[in-house]
């Protein structure tokens, strides 16, 4: 598999080819949703995942006929976690630890380990958050991460004094496993995965990875966020989960903030060795963040798979709308394996993404601008069909 990094004469050679026409991405191990161009930008060389006039989304947001900025799963709460809330409204006197018990229970059932390797927060993010600072809050030390990644971990453990090493993606956008275990070292404290990756869309090879992370587990513990892992055709499969029922000293990270479309509802948990989460909880609180409304909609939700089933369809449906609309107008997206698509800007609207965010905005319609590498470069969450028909024929008047 290719593994060399995107080099300037590799960069500008797929930027000529994608200027006149269209090349077929790398293969990876699983078949990509989507053929589709490579993209002609680099990735990584220490990038730092910067977001172009985030604030503008935020105050637009009320007024947005297609909300495209953010992951949001568009088809949900399914009818029956509404209802599981509404019913437990009238318990919001009450503290919900009965419902937190029975929560880990059929976490832990499903992942296939103990309730005591269960830890439950508002949101995966919190859980990365708190695990950044209860590995640096000593101060010192580094984290090797991909670059590009979600920084939300990156950035809390930076805050808490360590250092970032950042590892940038192979060629066809996998994490650079080698260069990552190479850049480990008395000083490292934790490595940080996140696969499917954000903001790339982006898979690493699951029988590659189970390897690396059993391997360099055994050094220092390894952070796997999962936050996309089901909108894989066999989420299983690619899943590092069952290391830790192997005694692995490795943290899995997932969310009902996808899949499950409670974004809002804020409920995540960590799957890891006993050892591992005392650690954690011994200096920060777990369950007392979470809502009673909120665990009981994550319990009726876990048990409404066809829900669930339902979502994916569609997200998968949207995901290959976006795509094809994108490769009729030529531009080189990465292949995705999540509910968004990562696509690099043309020359007029990387010149000047504000410019292009403000056109997309008074139009309705909104879409995230990273720029990474000093190259800007579109996000465009799956909504429903009516928001991604409306975002293509915007798309269209905006880069015309």
């Amino acid at each position: 598999m290719e593994s060399s990094k995107l080099d300037r004469r590799t960069w500008l050679k797929t930027s000529l080819v994608a200027a006149g026409g269209l090349v077929l991405a790398p293969k990876i191990s699983l078949s990509a949703p989507t053929k589709t161009p490579t993209a002609p930008a680099k990735l990584g060389a220490k990038s730092i995942m910067w977001e172009v006039d985030y604030p503008a989304y935020h105050n637009a947001e009320p007024h947005l006929q297609a909300r495209l900025n953010l992951n949001e799963n568009p088809y949900g709460p399914a009818p029956s976690v509404r209802a599981a809330i509404s019913e437990a409204i009238s318990l919001g006197n009450r503290y919900g630890h009965g419902d937190v018990a029975t929560l880990i229970e059929m976490i832990a059932e499903k992942e296939g380990v103990k309730p005591e390797n269960i830890m439950l927060g508002p949101g995966s993010t919190d859980l990365l958050e708190k695990t950044a600072i209860t590995r640096f809050m000593k101060g010192g030390g580094n984290i090797v991460s991909a670059d590009p990644s979600y920084m939300s971990l990156v950035n809390t453990s930076q805050a808490a004094g360590a250092v970032w090493k950042p590892i940038p993606l192979t060629a066809d956008y996998q994490h650079d496993l080698p260069a990552m275990e190479a850049a480990i070292d008395k000083d490292t404290k934790l490595v940080y995965v996140t696969n499917p990756n954000n903001p790339t869309a982006s898979l690493t090879d699951a029988t590659k990875l189970r390897a690396f992370c059993s391997k360099v587990s055994a050094k220092v513990p390894v952070f796997l966020d999962e936050a996309y892992l089901e909108f894989l055709d066999n989420p299983k499969a690619s899943s590092m989960v069952g290391l830790v029922a192997e005694g692995k000293d490795v943290i899995v990270a997932r969310t009902f903030s996808k899949i499950h479309s409670m974004a809002g509802l804020r409920v995540g948990y960590i799957v890891a060795t006993v050892e591992r989460i005392k650690s954690i909880t011994d200096l920060v609180r777990s369950t007392m963040g979470l809502c009673v409304t909120s665990v009981k909609g994550a319990i009726a939700s876990m048990k409404d798979t066809a829900f669930e089933a339902n979502c994916k369809s569609l997200i998968t449906e949207g995901r290959g709308y976006v795509c094809d609309e994108l490769k009729k107008l030529g531009y080189a997206y990465i292949p995705s394996y999540t509910n968004f698509v990562l696509f690099p800007l043309r020359e007029k609207q990387d010149a000047d993404p504000k410019a292009f965010n403000k056109a997309m905005v008074d139009k309705g319609v909104g879409i995230r601008i990273f720029n990474i590498a000093n190259k800007n470069w579109g996000r465009v969450s799956i909504g429903t069909m009516d928001e991604l028909k409306l975002f293509s024929q915007v798309f269209k008047q905006v880069t015309a």
